[in-house]
Order: C-alpha cells, then structure tokens, then sequence
C-alpha cells in the first residue's frame, strides 16, 4: 500500500514538473531588441504578442552619436534577434563587433539580410546620387522586408513556432500593401518635393513624389539658406519636414513653403510607441492631401484589410484610373 501511495505521489509529481514545463514553454516569447523605436514598431505591427520588443537608443537621442550603455549590451547577449537599419550608426557598428566575438549570439540583421528581401536604397538626387541610408524604414517595402527578415530569424530561433511568425508576417504584409495600394492609387502624375532632410525622401518616393532638393543635404552638411531654395521649390509640388527635427528645421521648412507658394508637409520619421501601418497611414494621407486629394483617414484594426481595398475602390471611382490596381489585389 505504501510502494503504491508513492509511486502515485511520483507519478503526480512528474505530472506537475512535465505541466508547468509545457506551459512555461508556451508563454517564454523570443525576444527581439531594435535599435531605434521605429523598428520596433514595425516589428511590434508585424508579430503582435507573439514576441517581447524592446529598442535601445531612446526617443530623443541622436542616434548618430549614441553609445551602448553597459545594461544594454547585457539587453543584447540576452537578444533572440536584434535589428538594425542597416548596420551605419556607430550603436550598429558596435552590435556587429560583438557579434564578430562571441558576445552577442542572437541572429543580428543587417542590410544584405534586407536586400534579400527585396530592400533597397534611395539615391540622394541631390547630393551626388549616393545611397540614403537615413529613413529608409519609412518607406513600405523596406518596412515588409525588414519584417520578412525578422520572420526568418525567428524561424531559425524557434522553428517549433515556425506557422505563427509565417502567419503574422503575412497578416502583416497584407495590411501594408492594402495600405500602399490604396494611397497610391491617389498620385497618377510625377510629382516633385523640396525636403527637409535626406529620411524624409522615403516617406514620399514610393508615392511616385521625387525629392529633388533638400535644405540638409547631409548628416555633416550644413543646411543650406531658404533664400537659395525658392526658386527650386517654386518648380515642385510640396515642402516636406519631419515631425520629430529641431524647431529651426522646421521653421526652415515652412518659411521654404510661404515663399515659394508651396504646400508644406509634416511626415513622422523617429516615431516611438505607434505601429507602423498607423504611421505609413498618417504619411501617406499628409502627402497625398497636399496634392489637393481628398483622403479619408482610415483605421488599422487586427488583420481585416477590407477598408483598405473600400478605399482603393472610391478612389479608383473618383480618379477613373485606379480600378485596375485595385483588382489586382
């Protein structure tokens, strides 16, 4: 009697011990560690509860000087899979050093991971046609390959989840180009900008709107004189700024606008704590609404992408020409 009390009380011992494996299991989520908030918006958008996110530089810093504090490189050993924008700010340079010597052993993504999803670089038409690596997380397609990216790392982390982040991902990617489709179905000519500074090119390219000039060429170029701008911008179809630069910048920015006659734009670029297709959303309409469309803001709710594709179908009324984008999708 008593071999068999204990071997019942074994037995609900390992019951309890195989349980509270299983359910810690399900619940212990990969953790994912961006560099800048606007990453993890987009990977917050992309995989919901299905990941912990955490970014390191905060809201404010200049990511161009920022250093890794000693709790964030302990952030990082801990990391399943960190993401960068491409691997050029001095805190990225750092994560691929480290990464080189063992001390970080998540999967780090950087740029060549993106371009095999279809990433890719803005030439700067203003400043010798080099490659703009500053805001190319705004525009769609690079945001869709940025979360393809990240999806393959999870899978190569945790491929018993392998369904859920393929499932997301395409969630995801429905709501971004439902989106894409519906705005830029709205911009049927070759429309030009005066921007503020280099990122903001990749809020308006992907609409079909070229940045011919900007009034900060570069990071370590000094903005260039409103004055020395009018005529340039007299010729285009808006001024664009960022949300988040200086009030001197924007100031600029608008001053740019009242003398050329010129619609001005307000983008967000550095935004924190916002999904991503809310932010493309509030672009996109800012944009297209300085063009003299008229826009309805719609909402981003779970993965129903039927008001994006309403949407594409009254523009597609209104303009006459959008109908065949529409049914495509």
């Amino acid at each position: 009697m008593r071999v068999r009390k204990l071997l019942g009380t074994i037995l609900i011992i390992l019951l309890f011990i195989t349980l509270t494996s299983e359910v810690s299991g399900e619940t212990q989520r990969p953790l994912v560690v961006t560099t800048i908030a606007p990453l993890a918006g987009i990977i917050k958008d992309a995989f919901g509860d299905s990941v912990e996110v955490v970014y390191i530089i905060p809201p404010g810093a200049d990511p161009h000087e920022y250093q890794l504090t000693t709790s964030q490189i302990e952030l990082l050993h801990k990391a399943d899979v960190i993401v960068t924008t491409g691997g050029h700010l001095p805190v990225e340079k750092k994560i691929a050093e480290l990464y080189k010597e063992g001390v970080i052993t998540g999967k780090p993504l950087f740029v060549d991971d993106y371009k095999r999803n279809g990433f890719r670089y803005l030439k700067e038409h203003w400043y010798n046609e080099k490659n703009n690596p500053h805001g190319v997380w705004v525009d769609p397609y690079n945001a869709l390959s940025i979360a393809k990216s990240a999806e393959e790392a999870l899978i190569e982390r945790d491929p018993g989840n392998k369904n859920l982040y393929q499932e997301e991902y395409r969630s995801f990617k429905e709501r971004v180009l439902a989106i894409v489709q519906s705005y830029r179905a709205l911009v049927q000519e070759n429309f030009t900008a005066v921007i503020q500074m280099p990122p903001d090119q990749y809020a308006i390219e992907w609409l079909g709107i070229k940045a011919v000039a900007s009034i900060k060429p570069e990071e370590e170029v000094p903005a260039i004189g409103v004055d020395s701008l009018v005529k340039t911008s007299m010729k285009t179809s808006m001024v664009v700024y960022t949300r988040e630069s200086s009030e001197q910048l924007k100031n600029a920015a608008r001053e740019l606008a009242s003398k050329s006659g010129r619609p001005s734009v307000e983008v967000s670029v550095f935004w924190s704590d916002q999904p991503y297709t809310e932010v493309l959303i509030e672009n996109s309409a800012a944009v297209v609404s300085a063009l003299g469309r008229k826009v309805e803001r719609i909402p981003v709710e779970g993965t129903d992408v039927t008001t994006y594709v309403v949407l594409s179908l009254m523009v597609g009324l209104v303009l006459g020409t959008a109908i065949g984008v529409v049914l495509k999708k």
